[in-house]
């Protein structure tokens, strides 16, 4: 409805085009407000409405008073298209009794006033005459009420309803990532709002459960704060009642007293008490990328959700209160309550990514989206902004490869651990972690469609899902094939550096080596224990031997992995850590992709050592754990805080200390099967300890 004189305006219009009896009715009413202004205020009488009798004659009876009132009416002409929505059809179907009302008299709506409406005749079809009585240096009700016309709407009950959304609410297109709100908001201001929300019981009846709430809430902002938290944190959303139409519970006392319900149940309780609160809320239905939701689906039929647009300083903005109280799991299909605060006044770019509204006003952007657009667009989950992400590329849901392979990168505002998932296991693909995002190689083992998901961890220790793609697959590059136990994250990057390893060698995750050996060095932090092991497809490899062909070397504050492969092909080097000074176990950081294509390459295992082999030990030779058979053997060792060192096979033989600090000589392998070395570590003590174990090929 428009303002008091934008209605009179528009009501003169119509009468020019309905005809002299409508201008009568209209000069009428005009004559009689001023006779009846100035008659009550010589007689000062007061105004009593009678009950309307059944023929729908509004009587009124005035007695004397000693206060001087005023009485305004005003006639309003509805349009043509509201004229036929409020034909008769719709009247041959109503209540007899609300029929009455609605074809004459008088229905109450409070401060006074009175509303006179007829709907029927030739002459008067679709006006409406609005009488109100007030002292008379008041302000007419009816000018404070139409003085709201550009914020509310008057419904069928004469109830005012929120207004819709116009230009102005529309937000700007699309997210210029400077916060996940459409309002400009610091959390930290509702801290002691939101526990004392959380922590607030629920009541019999929703009008003392809102007053409870609003004890804490000053602002229209804190009063829905105050009520989104409370639902978020009490009412559960019902499983069984979502796929079962007889047992939904929309009625707010209904969900008070199950504390569950669905998403409709949800929207409608959170606009009845924001109502109750006097806040502007509205109920908006759509199409959801909720549970269940597959990537790339279409979507058609009735709506599968609600939720609810409030408005606050001047504009509408989104919330989704369902979605923010926790979450339905998938293989369980159990709810749990796990508070998600993206979606509490969400900004509008974010909102659409998984909320598509009946209307498309209510997406609040500009412009709006089709609904093609919102099927085919990439969805980012929650979680995704929720850790900080701000963009990932392919922008599309579904990828083809490209030589078998796909790439995908995240960008992020901080550094975060990812992992990935193709067809549920961890395997075929190289994820490398950026300080600001990541990169993701993948290389599907076969063709055809593959299901791709991207986890992302925050400051908790669960990997939430951020991304899901469709790979496409139309060829498989056989030569890509990469280890089952290459897990994630592949090479050197910042959360290894956090772990305490520093300055690689080698940055790149893939290291190709032509004769099957290569040396990997790095810094590490004081205190940090380095542990390192060798993954391959190739034939059943136990733990000892994964760390055999590893010879790990301690010189200068870096540490030293001389690798030698056992043949050709690809392999995984795992690197593990841990604290001296904790109990636990190691804990894995990163690893390589050590490629080799010599089919010649046939290394065997490093020696065995013991735990009595220093940190700062180094072994120049032999590298081979597997001597030849009757040969002398040179030894050369850097030993640190050794009195003695002895190689003992069938005999023994000592080791010399040259200039060099190097601990020299040989031993033969003739008639024995091991070869050993051990030290003395003190003068005065005369008992030696192994170091160093080494096998003797069969003669």
């Amino acid at each position: 409805m428009a303002c008091l004189a934008e209605s009179a305006k528009r009501g003169a219009l119509q009468l020019q085009r309905r005809g002299s009896a409508l201008s009568r009715a209209l000069a009428l009413s005009r004559v009689g407000q001023l006779r009846a202004r100035g008659h009550l205020q010589r007689e000062q009488p007061s105004v009593r409405p009678r009950r309307p009798g059944r023929k729908g004659g509004g009587i009124m009876e005035l007695k004397k008073d000693i206060n001087a009132v005023s009485i305004d009416m005003l006639l309003i002409v509805h349009s043509e298209k509201r004229r036929a929505a409020q034909g008769t059809h719709s009247d041959q179907q109503a209540d007899p009794s609300a029929l009455l009302q609605r074809r004459g008299g008088f229905q109450g709506i409070g401060n006074g006033v009175r509303r006179w409406q007829k709907l029927e005749g030739n002459d008067l079809h679709g006006t409406q005459l609005t009488v109100e009585v007030h002292p008379r240096d008041a302000m007419p009700q009816l000018l404070k009420k139409f003085s709201l016309a550009k914020r509310l709407q008057g419904d069928k009950n004469g109830n005012t309803r929120p207004r819709q959304p116009g230009g102005k609410d529309a937000h700007a297109y699309p997210w210029d990532r400077s916060s996940l709100k459409s309002i400009s908001l610091d959390l930290r201001q509702f801290e002691k709002l939101d526990l004392y929300a959380s922590q607030v019981t629920a009541k019999n009846g929703l009008d003392e459960l809102v007053s409870d709430l609003l004890q804490e809430a000053h602002t229209d902002l804190e009063r829905v704060r105050a009520i989104w938290i409370w639902i978020c944190h009490h009412i559960e959303y019902d499983i069984a009642a979502a796929q079962e139409k007889d047992r939904q519970a929309f009625k707010p006392t209904d969900i008070l007293r199950t504390q569950k319900t669905n998403c409709d149940g949800y929207a409608g309780l959170f606009e009845r008490m924001c109502r109750i609160a006097g806040v502007q809320c509205m109920t908006v239905p759509g199409y959801s990328k909720g549970f269940g939701y597959q990537t790339g689906q279409s979507f058609s039929g009735e709506f599968d959700h609600a939720w609810n647009a409030v408005y606050l300083e001047g504009r509408w903005h989104l919330v989704d209160s369902t979605w923010g109280s926790g979450l339905v799991d998938t293989t369980t299909s159990k709810f749990t309550f796990l508070y998600n605060e993206f979606y509490f006044l969400t900004h509008p770019a974010l909102f659409i990514e998984d909320h598509f509204p009946d209307n498309k006003n209510w997406q609040l952007l500009k412009p709006p989206q089709s609904l093609r657009q919102f099927e085919n667009n990439m969805y980012h989950k929650s979680e995704f902004y929720n850790k900080g992400m701000l963009s990932a590329h392919p922008e599309t849901s579904m990828i083809r490869t490209v030589n078998g392979k796909a790439t995908v990168t995240i960008e992020s505002c901080a550094p975060i651990l990812f992992m990935f998932m193709l067809n549920g296991k961890q395997e075929h693909g190289l994820l490398s972690l950026r300080k600001n995002g990541m990169k993701l190689e993948v290389y599907p083992p076969t063709m055809g469609t593959h299901k791709l998901q991207i986890f992302a961890k925050g400051n908790s220790d669960i990997y939430s899902s951020v991304l899901e793609y469709t790979l496409k697959c139309n060829y498989v590059d056989m030569g890509v094939q990469l280890p089952a136990e290459l897990h994630q994250p592949v090479g050197p990057s910042w959360f290894s550096e956090q772990m305490g390893i520093m300055k690689p060698s080698h940055p790149d995750p893939i290291i190709h080596t032509s004769d099957g050996r290569c040396s990997i060095s790095f810094s590490v932090e004081e205190g940090i224990n380095v542990l390192a092991s060798l993954h391959g497809d190739d034939g059943p490899i136990t733990e000892e031997a994964q760390r055999r062909y590893i010879f790990q070397l301690h010189w200068e504050k870096r540490t030293e992995l001389k690798v030698q492969l056992p043949h050709a092909g690809k392999f995984a080097l795992k690197i593990f850590v841990k604290k001296r000074q904790e109990p636990g176990n190691y804990i894995f950081v990163f690893n390589y992709l050590l490629c080799c294509a010599n089919t010649k390459v046939n290394w065997p295992m490093f020696p065995e050592s013991f735990g009595n082999w220093g940190q700062d030990n180094e072994l120049l030779e032999p590298l081979s754990g597997v001597l030849p058979a009757n040969r002398n053997i040179p030894f050369k060792l850097k030993l640190h805080g050794i009195a003695k060192v002895l190689v003992k096979g069938q005999d023994t033989w000592p080791l010399t200390l040259n200039h060099e600090g190097y601990w020299e000589g040989s031993c033969s392998t003739a008639g024995c099967q091991e070869v050993y070395v051990m030290v003395l570590e003190n003068a005065n003590h005369n008992f030696y300890s192994y170091i160093l174990k080494y096998k003797v090929n069969a003669q």
